[in-house]
């Protein structure tokens, strides 16, 4: 396949300060590949000697969904989905060197994407290069190659583009190389591949050259891992066969990342304890930890450590198969620490303080069922205190965004408004966390387990006179038993019911 990575002027992706941040002359790269370009790996291609690091492609649709979180405890910026997985992570240490690959057709989708997380990442990329069945069935990757307006519509949104060129004709690759280097771009990527060839195929160093011959900006040479990239020594003689002006490396850093290490490739064993480290440290899940270390070890697997890795479910057991048991235990316990510290300030009512956005007090609050009891909620604690104080039962107007289909909501209690800043996938969820800003705004306990019992008026209070009218067995009479059975039900029902429904625009 050919790969071309461009990057548009500053001026058609505006406030983009990441197009200033990367350069790519002479650089050593770590190519996006899926699985592998997680936060770790990225993090020990950069120890190693790596210029630019890429993440893996990931979809524009599922990322749109997302809310971005600095995680205080690991010291990372999430972006979590909403059934919370964290879809993307990354951190201070790589901010100025990682490339976000999107893989999107859609333009809105793309911007959307790119504004959520320009701030943290050092060049967005939209993926037009991948071939398979994934990428291309939803109309990305290669799939766009099609429509070249698209291609031009949705890269103008975004700093660097991936295309793939199916034609073995090197005038064909030539010719759109110029065409993109006309549309303002400062970098193209070329893997040196057909659409039909695979990994074991060689690399066709003199298709790269051509494109490099041809235009006038930096172009990466991709796809010498096979035949021409074993050890760090040979990265300089692969650019010099393709006249490329920097190397892009996938399958030979995911072998061994050392080998952007200019001293000399590490041994397999060193390599991999530091990447579990990173991987612990950073909490990366077990099934892509072990994926990784999986693609190191190849045909070691069958070895007593690949045995021991094959068997392997958690980190905690990935730890001990490679004798950083102490070390597992250790970063626990110091994650543990974190977060009894952040939970501690958290719960001081000093801890959050409200935003003032025009008319309407705003916090980053999100709702998590599990923190309150089984029939206690933030909106039934607001609507209680409404009552107790006679006022007005609360208001919530709900909007949703077309884009992703997400919810906010605003509520208003004594003419003021509260709203949280994030958006969610359920609309009850979204007026629970508006509940909750107006509660920690006007100081007011909200209901969590960990909190003093909220004192209940109406409804609970009716409650508790028919619990005490109960007989010795604990049992009401039939009629007022069965009312209050109803009741319950009734709540639950609300509390549970997961409405679609809306209102506002």
């Amino acid at each position: 396949m050919y790969e071309l990575i461009y990057v548009n002027s500053v001026e058609q992706v505006a406030k983009m300060q990441v197009v200033r941040r990367l350069c790519f002359h002479n650089k050593i790269v770590l190519a996006p590949m899926v699985r592998v370009g997680t936060l770790p790996m990225r993090l020990l291609a950069l120890d190693y000697g790596a210029d630019i690091v890429y993440c893996e492609e990931l979809i524009d649709i599922k990322m749109v969904q997302c809310r971005r979180v600095e995680n205080d405890m690991l010291h990372t910026v999430d972006f979590v989905a909403p059934d919370e997985r964290v879809m993307f992570r990354t951190c201070q240490r790589e901010r100025d060197f990682v490339v976000f690959q999107m893989g999107t057709a859609d333009p809105e989708r793309a911007l959307a994407v790119a504004k959520l997380v320009e701030n943290d990442v050092a060049a967005i990329d939209i993926n037009m290069g991948c071939p398979k069945e994934y990428s291309t069935k939803g109309g990305m990757g290669a799939a766009l190659l099609s429509d070249p307006d698209k291609i031009e519509e949705v890269s103008s949104f975004t700093p660097h583009c991936h295309l793939l060129v199916p034609e073995r004709e090197n005038g064909t690759l030539v010719k759109l190389a110029k065409r993109i280097e006309k549309t303002g771009v400062t970098a193209i990527a070329v893997h040196g591949r057909m659409k039909e060839e695979r990994p074991q195929h060689p690399v066709h160093c003199d298709i790269i050259k051509a494109v490099a011959e041809a235009v006038s900006i930096p172009v990466l040479a991709s796809g010498g891992s096979l035949d021409l990239v074993k050890s760090h020594c040979d990265i300089k003689s692969f650019r010099s066969a393709t006249g490329a002006s920097s190397v892009m490396l996938a399958r030979a850093a995911m072998w061994n990342p050392s080998i952007f290490r200019p001293q000399g490739m590490l041994s397999l064993e060193e390599v991999m304890d530091a990447y579990i480290r990173h991987a612990v440290r950073y909490e990366n899940h077990a099934s892509n930890t072990k994926y990784c270390l999986c693609q190191m070890l190849r045909e070691r697997m069958e070895s007593p450590l690949g045995k021991l890795l094959h068997t392997a479910q958690t980190n905690a057991d990935i730890c001990e198969a490679f004798g950083l048991g102490d070390f597992y235990r250790e970063t626990q316990e110091w994650l543990k620490g974190q977060e009894e510290t952040l939970h501690t300030s958290s719960s001081s009512p000093h801890s959050e303080q409200p935003t003032l956005e025009g008319d309407v007090f705003t916090m980053p609050v999100k709702f998590i069922r599990r923190e309150y009891p089984p029939q206690i909620t933030p909106k039934m604690c607001l609507l209680e205190w409404s009552r107790k104080e006679k006022l007005k039962q609360p208001l919530y107007e709900t909007s949703q965004r077309p884009l992703d289909r997400a919810f906010q909501s605003t509520v208003t209690v004594a003419g003021k408004k509260y709203r949280s800043t994030l958006w969610w996938k359920s609309k009850k969820f979204a007026e629970q966390a508006a509940a909750i800003v107006c509660l920690r705004t006007l100081g007011l306990p909200e209901g969590r387990a960990d909190q003093e019992v909220v004192p209940l008026v109406g409804k609970r209070k009716r409650e508790e006179r028919l619990n005490d009218q109960a007989d010795g067995n604990g049992k009401l009479p039939e009629g007022q038993q069965a009312a209050l059975d109803s009741t319950y039900r009734k709540r639950r029902m609300s509390e549970n019911h997961d409405s679609t429904q809306f209102t506002g625009t």
